[in-house]
């Protein structure tokens, strides 16, 4: 299948691109590496009525690597289809907070791919946000702070605050060098070398910054539409203004590596005692003792 024949609209500057002319059911590894590159320069990209059965979504995520279903949240996994993860709601009760999916993993999901199956005629739309963007929209003084800093990930919105990680809050391409603001609202505890205070003032900044309107795209779902994004450099948030039933199908591919400066002081965990740490200094504590924090100062 030629990409020449494929047409490529882009959504918004920072990011985003919905791609028609071709049938993802039978991609073959030329497409699958040209999808690749594609989604490496938009970070999320569309594919609109694409109709595919469970059987040929999990065929296509397979052409990007090992496909994992959800970690914690089993029970919307179908027994039938393990690789996939399905989520229905109805009123609202979705992913309303911006996220990156799986950070509080060593390695978190590379890439996921959406089948919207059902969706409401008005609302429910998903928004994503350029995480390389973000970084760049910063000032140079505050860039440089970030790059010498590690934040806390954890699975509490998943009930399991006991699944945790450390990853550096800039993250780097291999690739290409470029870098990207690490740290979401969702998923992202505590900045590791800083006090809880000023670590709750940095977080709640980086946090709201991601979200500016410059970095982001909005996309309202058909059903069939295929939905795909590179999870390493971006956020995404579902619009909480919907009646009526939204059914998703996801595919995640696993095998993810956050690469990213190590961080050039200690871990802060000083206190005025016992009953002034906050859950989050405790957390962090434990983290650390268990071996688990894989960052270290230089």
């Amino acid at each position: 299948m030629a990409s020449n024949t494929w047409n490529i609209k882009r959504l918004s500057a920072a990011l985003g691109a919905e791609i028609t002319g071709l049938r993802l059911a039978e991609a073959d590894e030329a497409d699958a590496a040209e999808i690749k590159r594609l989604l490496h320069q938009h970070l999320v990209l569309f594919f609109p009525d694409q109709h595919m059965t469970p059987e040929e979504h999990i065929a296509f995520g397979r052409h990007f690597g090992e496909l994992e279903g959800h970690p914690n949240l089993k029970e919307r996994t179908p027994d039938d289809y393990p690789e996939l993860f399905r989520l229905a709601a109805s009123q609202g009760g979705i992913a309303d907070e911006w996220h990156t999916d799986l950070t509080f993993l060593e390695r978190p999901a590379l890439m996921s791919i959406l089948n919207m199956k059902v969706c409401p005629e008005v609302g429910g739309d998903t928004m994503w946000a350029s995480l390389v963007a973000a970084y760049e929209g910063l000032s140079p003084p505050l860039q440089e702070l970030c790059q010498g800093l590690s934040a806390l990930h954890d699975a509490h919105p998943h009930d399991r605050a006991d699944r945790m990680h450390i990853h550096p809050v800039v993250r780097v391409d291999p690739k290409t060098g470029r870098k990207a603001l690490y740290v979401n609202e969702h998923f992202t505890r505590r900045i590791v070398e800083m006090s809880a205070q000023e670590s709750d003032h940095l977080l709640a900044y980086l946090t709201r910054w991601v979200q500016q309107p410059a970095f982001t795209v909005r996309y309202h779902w058909q059903a069939g539409t295929i939905g795909m994004w590179d999870n390493r450099f971006t956020q995404h948030y579902v619009v909480n203004d919907f009646a009526g039933e939204r059914v998703i199908e996801r595919v995640t591919v696993m095998g993810d590596e956050v690469e990213g400066p190590a961080p050039r002081w200690q871990p802060y965990t000083e206190s005025a005692g016992l009953s002034a740490m906050t859950r989050h200094d405790r957390q962090l504590i434990r983290h650390l003792k268990d071996g688990r924090g894989a960052l270290a100062a230089e």
